[in-house]
């Protein structure tokens, strides 16, 4: 069964192929719905497939450079090894992956235009988009897709690996085809053939090197709308056009530039004075924000992220003797005014979670897990029955707590942590590092007690849940990859089932079953749900046209003129 992702046609044959779309939409649909391969996901509007954007847009214009704001500076471009959103902000616009997906999250094609799985599962084949060449002129063929999957996605890409973990062999039978053989059924793949969860590198830059330490990781080659140019750290990253780029006509802009600014009231002066032009998730204070809602040249926003349903969370280390008592993470989480936290330190831009499963979520999320309200005499009580009273100085123990350096939200929130637990005789040491010490000690050197950090549930919880909590992604020196050391021996008979289950609605039961497990053991600790909001000025077009905000790759996206 061909499940076909329509290509972009011109206008004159929008019309005479409106009604082949709709078929092939619903074939696609059905078929994969019936088979659990969407896992229950593309419910309600059919509306992706059935009504594809031509390459160029009437009334779009032509050129300009967007100055734009990633914050903080990306450690390294390497997203097929750090999934970091800095990072895979700025590659996203380099790159393009297999698939694309719209705000709906239905899936697009980018360098796949076909996607045919077989009817038991174990076969996918794709159809490569032709005539797409690498920004150094080299060809992409079926070549760069098998070498990616042989030797980046089983090897080093953090989502892939767990993806494609029964892929046992890749075939190309033509310069076009790609033909991956699974040991087991992946009902996941459909929704994880994005830039980032499925990197397509250049077989004829990497095959052979060192992948990890490639001279190119830092000066990218892709396929995508931009071509690489610079990268002048602690000040900016230039972009600009890919005349070859597949698609012709675009992009619209000519240069596309990432300032590095650390300081957030220079990013608020920069996006207020018109220096920069766009910020995404989150480029400004809460305060700023609604200041910046008032203006006439600015557009505050919390579209655009459909698919970057994201949460915070404190990553206790359970190989440490006193987080990893149970009792020690159920009173640090009821000692925290979860309510308050969103209110104070995140302008009500977020939600107390429930769970590792964001209520954003809504195919997979369950609200029916265990709950910690806020109660500082249990959470004492707690800590009193774990063996640790108050001491003569009124303090239990001491924790050393690692904000994540992602801006100073980030560090109040850290704060926040700290005065809480204070409040019950745990004494806090709030240590701010910068990213790249931040990275090394928590994945690295699991040279740490208590680290705050924030994850993306992504379209499915096998993408951007399962990592956290199965203990074989546990992948020292790898980031975000079960960093706490968690190993339940039920916890992964749930991922693993669902991992192969066909059936979507057995596949959300048993995440459901997962989330209540999560909840019980705290191997991490769920604070809230993040409603992100980016700015951007008003004559900028398209800029949400994605399933998340961070990841558009900016090929449609244009200035309109000052009337």
């Amino acid at each position: 069964m061909l499940h076909t992702l329509p290509d972009e046609p011109t206008d004159n044959e929008a019309e005479a192929q409106r009604e082949l779309r709709r078929r092939q939409f619903f074939g696609l649909t059905g078929a994969l719905l019936s088979s659990g391969l969407l896992g229950g996901l593309y419910s309600g509007n059919a509306a992706a497939l059935t009504q594809a954007t031509p390459n160029t847009e009437e009334g779009a214009q032509r050129g300009g450079t967007l100055e734009a704001t990633v914050h903080p500076e990306p450690p390294t471009l390497a997203f097929f090894i750090n999934t970091s959103t800095p990072g895979r902000t700025v590659v996203s616009k380099i790159f393009d992956g297999l698939l694309d997906y719209g705000p709906d999250l239905k899936p697009r094609p980018q360098l796949a235009e076909s996607v045919d799985v077989s009817a038991d599962g174990l076969t996918v084949r794709l159809k490569l988009r032709k005539n797409v060449v690498w920004h150094d002129g080299k060809p992409f063929t079926a070549a760069d897709v098998k070498f990616s999957a042989e030797d980046v996605w089983r090897k080093h890409a953090p989502t892939a690996r767990r993806v494609f973990q029964h892929l046992t062999k890749v075939e190309t039978p033509d310069a076009h085809t790609v033909v991956l053989t699974l040991a087991k059924p992946t009902p996941v793949i459909l929704n994880a053939l994005d830039v980032v969860a499925a990197p397509v590198l250049p077989k004829h830059l990497y095959e052979g090197t060192d992948i990890p330490n490639n001279p190119y990781n830092n000066r990218p080659v892709g396929t995508g709308p931009f071509v690489f140019k610079e990268w002048a750290r602690g000040s900016h990253i230039a972009l600009e056009r890919f005349d070859k780029y597949w698609a012709p006509g675009l992009p619209y802009l000519d240069k596309l530039t990432f300032k590095i600014i650390p300081d957030v009231a220079g990013r608020a002066t920069a996006l207020e004075t018109g220096a920069i032009q766009y910020g995404e998730r989150n480029p400004v204070t809460f305060a700023d924000a609604d200041r910046l809602a008032k203006s006439p040249n600015l557009v505050v926003s919390t579209e655009g992220y459909n698919g970057f349903a994201g949460w915070l969370w404190l990553i206790p280390n359970l190989r440490d003797p006193i987080i990893g008592q149970l009792k020690v993470r159920q009173a640090i989480l009821h000692a925290i005014n979860r309510d308050a936290l969103v209110k104070t330190v995140w302008g009500g831009y977020a939600s107390p979670a429930t769970g590792p499963v964001s209520s954003l979520l809504k195919t997979f999320y369950t609200k029916d897990t265990q709950q910690y309200p806020f109660d500082r005499k249990k959470a004492e009580a707690l800590l009193d029955e774990a063996g640790y009273p108050k001491k003569a100085d009124g303090f239990r123990f001491k924790l050393d707590h690692d904000f994540i350096p992602f801006g100073d939200d980030y560090r109040r929130t850290g704060e926040f942590v700290r005065q809480s637990l204070r409040a019950v005789g745990i004494d806090v040491n709030l240590r701010a590092q910068d990213l790249a010490s931040w990275t090394k000690n928590v994945f690295a050197d699991y040279n740490f007690q208590l680290v705050s950090s924030w994850g993306i549930n992504w379209q499915d919880p096998q993408i951007g849940v399962e990592q956290h909590y199965w203990s074989k992604a546990e992948s020292k020196g790898t980031p975000w990859q079960n960093a706490s050391g968690y190993a339940s021996a039920e916890a992964d008979r749930l991922i693993e089932a669902a991992q192969v289950e066909r059936d979507a609605a057995k596949r959300v039961q048993l995440y459901q079953e997962f989330q209540k497990l999560a909840q019980k053991d705290l191997a991490l600790l769920n604070l809230f749900e993040f409603r992100w909001f980016g700015v951007w000025d008003k004559r900028l077009r398209n800029v949400t046209d994605s399933f998340d905000h961070s990841q558009n790759n900016f090929a449609r996206v244009w200035f309109e003129s000052k009337a």
